[in-house]
């Protein structure tokens, strides 16, 4: 990467962070619309998470294609043409009018992020402060768990008060992307591979040998954490409104907002400790989290659901905030997107499969009794993970 001033690296850090969380923003803002999507459009329950696992699917192929793209051609052309794609797809959300075009929607939307979430973290990384090395895996983390957030919450509000949800959410995203692929231009160039004009081949995700025994170790702890986001994004609307009783769509998201603020604060407090203790403490607060919260679900408690829940947050921020403190110091700069690419690779398919089995199991066992099924396994990969953690 030519050298950058440091007024240029630090506007370079912070916009990658901005643009990150914006990115989980766009993300997770469809989700208090879908129970409404549903009910509009007369729609079974594994319509609804396929609306939701269409994302994590399109953006798996995006990754595998080219989720090392901005390695090899540069971070800025790839953070400006995901960010023109995910504004094409929320144009489409504001209008779609049938399944058909929400899945159209979600599944360019997953497109674009398989180009952006790991050019955007890379990015985090080629900008971070030279002496704070723990910097790149905080700011990655509060930036990804602060959209999911963000969006959700802001969304159910909207959708509580506004006569066109669609159009103040959507329309307002897709302008923002808009701008964001303008915006990165002022940014200074990042890290690229020698040879960086080369083939398709050199924008595919790899690890790296000296890497592979830690992703190893790493991958039971990215898919319980990822399958507990998934669940919580796809159906934990539906939850609420219909084991709780919540009516306004802010209540039926709260648990979104919850977990990511509980994420962030022990992220915060914790970032400076070791990878390993950051990573076995997220697996066990995934774990025990998890399993009390469908201890709240049985006794049909809800401030006790929303307790577990914030356990359930700080697990999933330290544990992936773990997973990156591991690998990303050990990584050759220009090589970053490859990794991170892996790694989400990884987290988007444990995202969106269990999300397709709840909504299978729905019409069988009921929304409790697929989410209690899930959460179970769950658990047991949290104790598989923080044992393995505590020996390696």
């Amino acid at each position: 990467m030519p050298k950058a001033s440091v007024a240029g690296r630090r506007w370079g850090f912070g916009f990658a962070i901005a643009a990150t969380m914006l990115m989980m923003v766009a993300a997770s803002a469809p989700s208090p619309f879908y129970p409404r999507f549903a009910e509009q459009l007369g729609l079974p329950p594994v319509a609804t998470t396929l609306m939701f696992a269409v994302y994590a699917f399109t953006m798996l192929a995006a990754l595998l294609l080219a989720g090392a793209a901005s390695d090899a051609r540069g971070r800025r052309p790839v953070v400006a043409a995901g960010s023109l794609l995910l504004a094409v797809s929320l144009v489409l959300f504001w209008q779609a009018d049938s399944l058909v075009w929400v899945l159209v929607a979600r599944g360019i939307q997953g497109i674009a992020a398989g180009l952006l979430l790991p050019a955007l973290s890379a990015m985090v990384v080629d900008f971070a402060p030279p002496a704070q090395a723990h910097a790149a895996s905080l700011w990655n983390t509060i930036a990804a768990m602060s959209g999911l957030g963000v969006g959700a919450i802001t969304a159910a509000i909207i959708l509580d008060v506004s006569e066109n949800p669609a159009g103040v959410v959507f329309a307002s995203l897709a302008g923002i992307f808009v701008a964001i692929a303008t915006l990165v231009w002022t940014t200074p160039p990042g890290e690229r591979s020698p040879g960086a004009r080369a083939k398709l081949a050199s924008s595919r995700p790899a690890v790296p040998q000296n890497l592979r025994g830690a992703i190893a170790v790493a991958i039971p702890a990215i898919i319980a954490g990822w399958a507990t986001n998934g669940l919580f994004l796809a159906l934990g609307s539906s939850l609420v409104r219909l084991h709780f009783g919540a009516t306004s769509h802010a209540l039926q998201s709260a648990a979104i907002p919850v977990f990511a603020v509980a994420g962030i604060a022990a992220s915060v407090l914790l970032h400076r400790r070791s990878a390993r203790l950051v990573s076995v403490y997220g697996t066990a607060a995934l774990g025990v989290g998890t399993a009390l919260s469908l201890l709240a679900l049985a006794l049909h408690a809800f401030p006790a659901y929303l307790l577990a829940v914030a356990l359930v947050g700080t697990g999933f921020g330290t544990a992936f905030m773990g997973v990156l403190k591991t690998l990303m110091p050990r990584v050759n700069p220009a090589q970053r997107a490859a990794v991170m690419a892996v790694v989400y690779i990884v987290s988007y398919l444990a995202f969106g499969l269990p999300t397709i089995v709840a909504g299978l199991l729905v019409p069988v066992i009921t929304l409790p009794g697929a989410m209690g099924a899930l959460g179970a396994a769950i658990v047991v990969l949290c104790a598989i993970a923080t044992v393995q953690r505590i020996r390696i």
